[in-house]
């Protein structure tokens, strides 16, 4: 399901911006873009998302800005700085020259005296992250909630379309047999005559009946349309069972297709199947 989410939050001089954009997709499907510091984030991030997304491909783009004045402090090396002195003495001595040395001499010299900065406190800056997230996520819902909407006007008015061309099937299919039984006796009578065993007529009409019957699979679309309805009023994520259902529909209509080649049933399984076509393409976005 599309959609789009942003959440900003600032606090103790770090501010903290949250973009989420979702398309649509089978499954649940995030990437997370953060800078490469807060890559700890990533796992908090995705866990949060999945508390309310079920499905769909979302990427997220985290910017975090700390504006805190950086603390550093000075470390000595103490050992390494007596060895720089024994060393240099030792070379003095070698040297037969004087032994002056400095303690600022010897701070100056490689790292006997680091500046560091102070760790960064990151559960501090989770903290304004998540709520940036939490908004984003929030507004993202929204957005979604409000297609989710639109989609369930949809899918009743489509429903209800293929009911109905479902309904004239099932009007038109007992007469089916009658009007096979007429065909095959004038195909028979073109070929032998008017003496026709009714009886070997009646088989034949039996058999070629049996091959079209096609009660079984409009009884069972309609069950499908009817556990497409109660889905639709379910709670929680049905995207997957929808589609699911609708491919089951989608082989019915079919097979009804290939068993009644009528000419008043096949332009409605026509119209079916274009219906039900439409209906995968929305079911799509629902979670």
């Amino acid at each position: 399901m599309t959609g789009y989410g942003r959440g900003e939050h600032e606090e103790n001089g770090i501010r903290a911006t949250v973009e989420i954009r979702s398309v649509n997709h089978r499954f649940l499907e995030i990437a997370v873009r953060l800078p490469r510091t807060y890559m700890g984030f990533e796992e908090r991030i995705k866990k949060k998302i999945q508390e309310n997304v079920a499905r769909g491909r979302l990427d997220v783009y985290v910017t975090i800005d700390d504006n805190r004045e950086n603390k550093r402090k000075i470390k000595l090396d103490k050992e390494l700085a007596v060895e720089y002195y024994n060393y240099l003495r030792e070379l003095a001595k070698i040297l037969e020259i004087d032994f002056q040395l400095r303690v600022i001499d010897i701070v100056q010299l490689p790292d006997v005296i680091i500046a560091e900065e102070e760790e960064k406190d990151l559960e501090e800056i989770w903290s304004v992250v998540e709520k940036a997230l939490e908004q984003a996520v929030a507004h993202l819902v929204q957005m979604r909630t409000q297609e989710g909407a639109n989609l369930y006007k949809d899918f009743l008015h489509r429903k209800k379309q293929v009911r109905q061309l479902l309904q004239q099937i099932k009007e038109r299919a007992p007469l089916l047999s009658e009007e096979l039984r007429e065909k095959l006796r004038s195909r028979v009578e073109a070929l032998v005559g008017e003496e026709i065993e009714e009886e070997r007529l009646l088989t034949e009409v039996v058999f070629y009946a049996e091959r079209s019957d096609i009660t079984e699979e409009v009884v069972r679309l309609f069950s499908h349309l009817d556990q497409f309805s109660k889905l639709l009023e379910a709670s929680g994520p049905v995207g997957r069972k929808l589609d699911f259902l609708l491919q089951e529909m989608n082989r019915e209509i079919n097979t009804i297709g290939a068993k009644a080649a009528d000419l008043v049933i096949s332009p409605l399984v026509v119209e079916i199947k274009s219906e039900l076509e439409k209906m995968r393409e929305q079911v799509q976005n629902v979670e």
